[in-house]
């Protein structure tokens, strides 16, 4: 989709089906996609049209059928389940909808969890936490458990998981959709800072149109296709 000869996400003939039963139901039949890094790409479409498969795919979650996914210098479909894991603990984070955050846990330690596949002293991995917690605008909420946090507050936490590992990748699903206006604005606001800042590539499935209008371009999902609309 894009012009770029050296792209960081490139998907090539992507095909993938799901079986229900005796009936095999098509979801890709070839899909391509190509994105620069630092690239900001909102992905739109019907319910259906493929947007969770193309998250789980890009993040090593789920194997297409056929063709190539290749990240960086990684081809996702040729690796086996455990270095899948390894690249998700290292190379992306992902900013869930609603949350995934432990109760039992303060904010600070839902967001030391990635770090605890890392080798770093526990001096480093909490560096690190209020590092992202003061750029995401989180400062002296350490010890705040979830259950005290708006919603809004509760997503911010889950952007700082997610980048606290400090990836290229941020894969985003739905991250604003269980959010009033302001809060959701606020997400995005923070997502735009970590794409133009920090030059993270972010994909994010949306079904808004103005959580859409924050990224450089959308791509619209729709019978397996993508369609390029508007840009930045």
């Amino acid at each position: 989709m894009t012009d770029t000869q050296d792209p960081f996400i490139a998907l090539a003939g992507v095909k993938k089906a799901f079986r229900i039963g005796t009936e095999t139901i098509p979801i890709f039949s070839g899909l391509d996609l190509a994105m620069p890094r630092g690239d900001f790409v909102a992905v739109m479409g019907p319910s259906g049209s493929g947007k969770s498969t193309l998250l789980n795919m890009l993040g090593g979650i789920d194997s297409p059928d056929a063709g190539e996914i290749r990240i960086g210098r990684s081809r996702l479909e040729q690796m086996g389940e455990g270095a899948r894991a390894a690249w998700r603990a290292h190379g992306m984070g992902i900013v869930f909808q609603f949350y995934n955050l432990l109760p039992m846990l303060n904010a600070a330690e839902n967001i030391e969890l990635p770090l605890l596949l890392k080798p770093l002293g526990r001096r480093e991995r909490r560096a690190r936490v209020d590092t992202v917690m003061d750029l995401v605008g989180l400062s002296g909420r350490q010890r705040q458990f979830p259950s005290s946090m708006s919603g809004g507050q509760q997503q911010q936490v889950g952007i700082a998981r997610a980048i606290v590992g400090d990836p290229d990748l941020l894969l985003c699903d739905e991250p604003t959709g269980d959010l009033d206006r302001k809060s959701a604005n606020n997400i995005l606001e923070t997502l735009g800072f970590l794409n133009r800042e920090l030059g993270k590539t972010i994909v994010m499935v949306t079904h808004d149109p103005e959580a859409a209008a924050f990224a450089r371009r959308t791509l619209t999902l729709n019978k397996g296709e993508f369609t390029e609309g508007r840009g930045r």
